[in-house]
């Protein structure tokens, strides 16, 4: 069993950044897979960016496209801590933004994309953007 608790959301003006944070507990992090999902009023949850575990401090990465070039996803196994530096950011990332992680493990290189891949949420924290 893992806790995911996210941090850092707030309101912040169309162009500025923002990390959010995700701390985990109950459980080691570095040989699973960390997601960042994202579901804006009316809408439904969609995929953000994940990144694998590994054996080595290389790590793979996936984005959503609209986020490709302006979020970055991090984690420092250690800390057990997932991030997602946020820059340029835009009206339409504003949503609450949800860390996940899997029951398994698989492969050093997975990288789920689909909200039925993950076994455990946070409850996520909220992120406005003013245009």
């Amino acid at each position: 069993q893992v806790q995911l608790v996210e941090s850092g959301g707030g309101l912040v003006q169309a162009g500025d950044s923002l990390r959010l944070s995700c701390a985990a507990s109950g459980r080691t992090i570095s040989i699973y897979p960390m997601g960042w999902f994202r579901q804006a009023p009316g809408k439904e949850r969609e995929f953000v960016a994940a990144i694998s575990w590994s054996g080595t401090s290389t790590y793979y990465t996936d984005y959503a496209d609209s986020v490709k070039g302006r979020f970055t996803i991090s984690r420092d196994n250690i800390k057990k801590m997932v991030y997602l530096q946020m820059n340029s950011l835009k009206p339409e990332d504003t949503a609450v933004y949800y860390c996940a992680t899997t029951k398994a493990g698989g492969s050093s290189w997975f990288l789920p994309r689909r909200i039925y891949e993950y076994d455990y949420w946070g409850q996520g924290t909220q992120v406005t953007v003013s245009s």
